[in-house]
């Protein structure tokens, strides 16, 4: 089996060839240094026309108009689309027209990435262009652009817009949707706005280990590998906050870092299994001050990519302008429910559970228990910013005891639009507690917990050389930058979402053709007709098929003797 060449795909291949025929590189090694962008061009050239006399510009070619001597044509780059114009004897000043008869006007394609040099003027409609005096080809395309129009008013016909596609051909996607790319110019906004936040603080940057000897910082099963060489088996991380603890214990007063964490579990519109989070952990604080800290922060992230701190998310507007509300884990299942668990043991919270009509098994404690209510009917009533806080200490193993409240963790998760942003703790510094809780996760694993922690006797070890009092954060940025850029979907705000395997088109060898009468010659012909396949051929029309064969004959010049109608219904017996 191979993979099918669409007539579109032989024909560029056939102009490369001929391109390469000319002497013409159409991938040329040499830097093209360029001076020049579109936006730049169109934003400033009425002001001072004088600076936009000796351009070089380069990037797609994205429509042509060829009249004759001279066409038009929009070249799109990094920045934007400009209008580009040609002229035969301006590019071919001496007798050789071939640059622009051949190469122009019949090699290059949608999609060919060339270089310009020119002047930039006002054509007779007003509409800024380059006018250009010399082209290089830079890159030709060998797979057609898909067709998007664009109306004057700004109606799009035939766009690229199945999401599978967009997600999987992100550089398609991005090609022909630009205005997607604003979304990602934002996503690197808000990671450049916390940062600066953060080494203002004086807070240093520092990278983990993602391979991990032990999965550890969070509730969430691991992807397993195994190091042959040290002959063990290592985990992707599911977080970095053990490792940005054990610098706390080695005398930095605060440390953060971005970076990839990757949990085996479901794929939805808000999960992706590899994911961008940020943590940050600084000595001597508790999380009453991080909450201050996490509110001036996204202030400041929600100005960086809006200007102001009120931000449109689906029908709300979200203003993330500090203060914001305070609920404990308790009183808010409370509120929602009308139910009081804070007093209820594991078989109360089943009960509840069951009455609630929320689907729990076996393995869940106590904990996941109380998680599971608050996921099933808190969460999506929390729109504006809100903090729920003091959880229960069996959901928290690595938060420090509540100072006035028995069976509480000092913890706090921050939700907005319904969905949980941000993760913080008074950081639990006790190792003998901490070894404790270790233990009690353990004992969840042998019920067949696969998203308990497990015992990480190296960072014991660590605290027991002493940790300060710390506050340490998590903020998931895939799902911050969702609501920064008013998208729905984690998979809009990746680049590159993880996607299910794609089913890949092939076609039959000329063999399977050939034993059901269909003469050799005329397998390629099929072929560029869509019939991959002698079954999709028997799917087909006879006598259209005899009807197109014909038109594709006249169409290639093809010096091929014709079926008789009566050998294609024979294919189709």
């Amino acid at each position: 089996m191979s993979i099918a060449l669409s007539e579109q795909e032989i024909i560029r291949r056939e102009s490369l060839q001929q391109l390469r025929a000319l002497g013409i590189n159409p991938y040329p090694a040499e830097a093209f240094d360029v001076n020049a962008w579109a936006r730049d061009i169109t934003d400033n050239f009425n002001n001072k026309p004088e600076e936009y006399q000796n351009v070089v510009i380069a990037g797609r070619i994205m429509t042509r108009r060829i009249m004759g001597s001279a066409s038009f044509a929009e070249l799109q780059d990094s920045t934007g689309r400009i209008q580009i114009y040609l002229k035969r004897d301006d590019i071919c000043p001496d007798e050789d027209k071939t640059l622009y008869n051949t190469v122009f006007k019949k090699l290059l394609d949608i999609g060919d990435y060339i270089g310009v040099k020119g002047y930039v003027f006002l054509t007779q409609t007003g509409e800024i262009s380059v006018h250009v005096r010399e082209l290089i080809v830079l890159s030709k395309s060998l797979k057609p652009l898909p067709v998007v129009k664009r109306e004057d008013d700004g109606t799009i016909h035939d766009g690229f817009t199945d999401p599978e596609l967009r997600y999987r051909q992100r550089y398609v996607d991005l090609t022909v949707n630009p205005g997607y790319k604003q979304i990602f110019i934002n996503r690197s906004k808000v990671i450049n706005s916390m940062r600066s936040y953060f080494n203002a603080q004086g807070w240093m940057e520092v990278e983990t280990p993602i391979l991990q000897p032990v999965h550890g910082g969070a509730a969430a099963r691991p992807f397993a590998t195994h190091h042959n060489t040290l002959d063990m088996p290592l985990f992707l991380r599911i977080a970095n906050e053990l490792y940005l603890k054990r610098l706390i214990v080695a005398g930095f007063d605060g440390v953060f870092e971005f970076g990839k964490m990757f949990r085996n579990e479901g794929m939805d519109r808000t999960h992706n299994p590899e994911f961008t989070a940020m943590e940050i952990y600084v000595a001597y604080k508790d999380y009453i001050w991080m909450m201050a800290m996490v509110e001036e922060c996204l202030e400041t992230v929600a100005k960086a990519v809006h200007g102001i701190p009120v931000v449109q998310v689906g029908q709300h507007e979200i203003n993330f302008a500090g203060p914001y509300e305070k609920l404990s884990m308790y009183d808010s299942i409370l509120k929602y429910t009308g139910i009081d668990v804070s007093a209820m043991d594991e078989a109360g919270l089943r009960e509840t559970c069951k009455e609630l009509n929320i689907e729990v098994n076996p393995t869940m404690g106590k904990g996941k228990l109380i998680d599971e209510i608050f996921s099933a009917k808190v969460e999506h009533n929390l729109i504006q910013p809100t903090y729920i806080t003091d959880y229960p200490i069996e959901m928290t193993p690595l938060a420090k005891k509540h100072r006035t409240k028995d069976g509480l963790v000092e913890r706090f998760e921050l939700f907005v639009n319904g969905k949980e942003i941000a993760n913080a703790y008074s950081e639990l510094n006790d190792p003998i507690d901490q070894r404790e809780r270790l233990e009690e996760q353990l004992i969840l694993a042998g019920r067949g917990d696969d998203e308990a922690m497990a015992m990480d006797d190296d960072f014991l070890r660590a605290l027991e050389y002493g940790m300060p009092p710390t506050s340490g954060l998590g903020i998931g940025i895939d799902r911050l930058v969702m609501l920064m850029t008013n998208q729905s979907t984690i998979q809009e705000v990746l680049f590159f979402p993880q996607m299910r395997p794609e089913k890949k088109v092939k076609v039959a060898t000329a063999d399977d053709f050939i034993n059901i009468g269909v003469r050799a010659e005329w397998v390629p012909v099929l072929n560029k007709m869509g019939f991959n396949t002698v079954e999709e051929l028997k799917a087909g029309n006879p006598n259209k098929v005899f009807n197109d064969l014909g038109g594709m004959r006249k169409k290639l010049k093809l010096d091929i003797t014709m079926p008789t109608k009566e050998e294609v219904m024979a294919w189709f017996e």
